[in-house]
Parts: C-alpha cells; sequence; structure tokens
C-alpha cells in the first residue's frame, strides 16, 4: 500500500521448491487488472510480478508527487511556465515522429525551452498535420536535476537492481530513469523495453493508448527477414508475403487507456506501442529484480546469438568470441561479463545487509530479510544455469573466478 515504505514479503516466498521462472505464463491474458485502491507490495508481487503480467494503478499512487502539482496547470494541461522557468536552459532528447530512420524516430538535442516552445506553437496550431511532432524522450531527468524531488518511485516497483546497479557503477552518470512529454499524436513504435526489463510509466497529466502484445504474440508480427512491424496500426500488416505469420483476428492487441496520474506495470518482454491521446508528460523507469533477472539472461543469450550471426563469415579472426562480447556490449547496452559484475553487485550488498542485520538485530532486518533472501536464493539458481553456457565458459578465468566464489558463498547460505 502507499503508506508502506518498503518492499516487504513474508517467509513464505522462501519455499524450497519455489522459484520465480516456475509461474504460470501470461500468455493467455486478456485483460488488464485496474487497481483503484492501495493494495500490498506482497499482493502484487504474487498477482503481476511473479506472474509476469500487466496491471495499471490509479490515480492514488502519485497523488503526493511534487511533479503533479507543479507541472501541470489546474485545467490538466502542461504548465509551460513553471517548466521554462525550472528548466528551461536544460539540454534535452528530442525524436521526430514523423520521420524513420533505421526503424527508429530520429533524435536531436535542444533545450526544453526551445521544445516547449515548439510544443505551444503546434498546439495553438491546432496539430497543424504540416508541422513535425516531436516527442521529448528518454531524458535523465534524475540524473540532469539529482536535487528536485518531482517523485518518490512507488513502493512496488522499488525493488530495482537494474538502477541500483547503475548507479554504483556509473555514479550518477546513467540510469534507467526517463522523463517523457509530447503533444497530442506523438507516439512510440512497437518494441519490448530494454534487456526485456520490467517497467513502470506514470502520466504527471495527459492520457496515454497502451497497445500490448503478449509474449510470443510479436513472433507474428516480424516480417520475412525477422525485423518487427514498425507501426501495428498500419496497412503494412496485411501483406501477406511480408508479414506472413500475421494473422489480424488471433493478433489483437490488448488495449489500455492511461488517465492523469495513472500507473502503467509493464512485463518482461511483453512488446508495446504507445500513443499520446493529449498532451502528455509521464515518468518511465526500467527495472530488473528476481522476477525477471533470469529474462534478462535468456535476452543476452538470444542477443549474443545475433551479433554471432551477424559476424559469422569472420570466425577465423583473433578472438572472434570476445568481438563478440564487445559488440554485444555496443549493441544491448551489457555483455557476459558485465552480467556478472551485475550479479555479484547485488548479491555482495543482500549479504552486506543479512549480516549487519544479524549482528546489531536491527528491527528492519526481520521484515526485509525474506526479500533479501528470495534475491540471493534467485541468484544462486541462476549462475547455476549461467555456469553451463558455453560462451560463458569462454570468458576468462579471472570473470569465472568471481562467478565461483559468489555460487560458493551462496550455497552456504543456501545449503
Amino acid at each position: 500500500m502507499e503508506g508502506q515504505a518498503l518492499p516487504v514479503l513474508d517467509e513464505t516466498v522462501l519455499d524450497p521448491d519455489w522459484l520465480p521462472w516456475q509461474k504460470v505464463e501470461a500468455s493467455s491474458c486478456s485483460e488488464v487488472d485496474f487497481i483503484s485502491k492501495p493494495i500490498t507490495y506482497q499482493e502484487f508481487f504474487s498477482s503481476y510480478l511473479r506472474t509476469n503480467r500487466p496491471c495499471l494503478f490509479g490515480s492514488h499512487v502519485t497523488s503526493h508527487w511534487r511533479s503533479r502539482r507543479e507541472w501541470a496547470s489546474e485545467d490538466g494541461k502542461p504548465n509551460w511556465n513553471a517548466l521554462k522557468q525550472l528548466f528551461g536552459q536544460l539540454t534535452v532528447p528530442v525524436a521526430d515522429c514523423k520521420k524513420v530512420e533505421y526503424q527508429a524516430q530520429p533524435k536531436c538535442d535542444m533545450t526544453l525551452a526551445e521544445f516547449l516552445h515548439y510544443w505551444q506553437d503546434y498546439c495553438t496550431s491546432h496539430h497543424n498535420p504540416s508541422k513535425p511532432c516531436l516527442y521529448l524522450k528518454d531524458w535523465h531527468f534524475c540524473r540532469s536535476v539529482p536535487d528536485y524531488g518531482a517523485y518518490k518511485t512507488p513502493v512496488y516497483f522499488q525493488s530495482d537492481w537494474l538502477n541500483e546497479f547503475w548507479d554504483l557503477r556509473y555514479q550518477g552518470e546513467d540510469d534507467y530513469r526517463f522523463v517523457y512529454m509530447g503533444p497530442k499524436g506523438s507516439w512510440t513504435p512497437l518494441h519490448a523495453d530494454v534487456f526485456h526489463s520490467y517497467s513502470w510509466s506514470a502520466n504527471i497529466c495527459g492520457r496515454k493508448q497502451w497497445l500490448f502484445f503478449p509474449p510470443g504474440q510479436e513472433k507474428q508480427l516480424r516480417d520475412t527477414t525477422g525485423s518487427l512491424v514498425y507501426d501495428v496500426s498500419s496497412d503494412e500488416l496485411q501483406n501477406s508475403r511480408r508479414y506472413p505469420h500475421y494473422q489480424q483476428d488471433t493478433n489483437r492487441p490488448i488495449e489500455v487507456i492511461q488517465g492523469p496520474g495513472e500507473v502503467v506495470f509493464v512485463p518482461s518482454g511483453w512488446h508495446h506501442q504507445v500513443h499520446n491521446m493529449e498532451d502528455t508528460i509521464s515518468i518511465n523507469h526500467n527495472w530488473i529484480n528476481c522476477c525477471n533477472v533470469h529474462i534478462m539472461w535468456s535476452f543476452l543469450q538470444s542477443e549474443l546469438g545475433r551479433v554471432q550471426q551477424a559476424i559469422s563469415d569472420c570466425t577465423d579472426m583473433d578472438d572472434w568470441h570476445g568481438h563478440c562480447q564487445v559488440m554485444l556490449k555496443a549493441s544491448s547496452g551489457i555483455n557476459y561479463q558485465e552480467f556478472v559484475d551485475f550479479l555479484v553487485c547485488i548479491s555482495e550488498r543482500r549479504l552486506h545487509d543479512l549480516q549487519v542485520w544479524d549482528q546489531e538485530g536491527v528491527e528492519e532486518g526481520g521484515t526485509r530479510q525474506h526479500h533479501h533472501r528470495l534475491d540471493l536464493r534467485v541468484i544462486s539458481s541462476l549462475l547455476s544455469v549461467i555456469r553451463q553456457d558455453q560462451e560463458y565458459q569462454r570468458l576468462g578465468a579471472t570473470v569465472q573466478s568471481k562467478l565461483d566464489v559468489l555460487k560458493r558463498t551462496l550455497e552456504k547460505l543456501n545449503p
């Protein structure tokens, strides 16, 4: 519930026969639950995180946020003047929704003041179709304005290994926390989130239309080269020669309309396309935890396979497998070595907390230790899987030794 300050689980999650990936598949999901009143973190964990199902939280989750008070006017529109005064001099990334380059919307940088001037003019012109449709996307707001306090991450999304690791590794220079601002008609093409992570998206003002496709359905939205359709609403999909697997009757998306203050939970590996139905501002995070870290690992294995396929004609080069890892990092943002570092980092922090709580008898440890122990149990199980991977076995002795030491430590904790 919103009064619940920390993500707390009871001891039932420590059932030795339970692991998050031993779950009911969500592919049969046909609708998205609307959560109109507070629920506990454990209820969210059991019903949505573990089962990888989407949901929509009501505006009660964000009612206390500073951004909702200051970034939106009483009429529900963006508060242009406040935004300009607060952040107008900052540089932001802006995409052009009417252009396509390499299956993506091309981006440029401008100051927020320049973007807001464009946005107001676009609204005054009644969204003139002859004008560009610009969309401020992927602005690392917390990195740009670390002390402003625009929002507090809801308790449901606080078990966030990804930003925990990135904050430590990059010392505030990078993260997966974003602000989006766009006029009516701006949109994001079909995609799945980075690393096939979870994401959450909170509307500060405006409304969005989400089109969701459960894991597996995206296969029918790929063309004969394996590329995803850019826009699921286009007539392009009707070309059966190019999209031979698409069937309109069985490939209907799950639609969600998200209103002001409401928060969408996007599960791992769910492809989605998003349209701003009004002038909209939103806050978005990507995150990984014990329930989807195995999906991240499977994603990395798959992406490495794509890299190897792409340069399969160069296998005779020196250290071909090492080059593949470099390319994996460049294309996906992480490679096998950094993934091992990620797991080691999270494990060491959980082990440290448990040790402190045990030595000092801190009361907080009694309520939080179940989640910490579950995190470590999941990592231990995943390490066993990783050690069997042939490409992992090609990594240097230093990386493998690091993982082996961690595995032995976790086995002592969970014999």
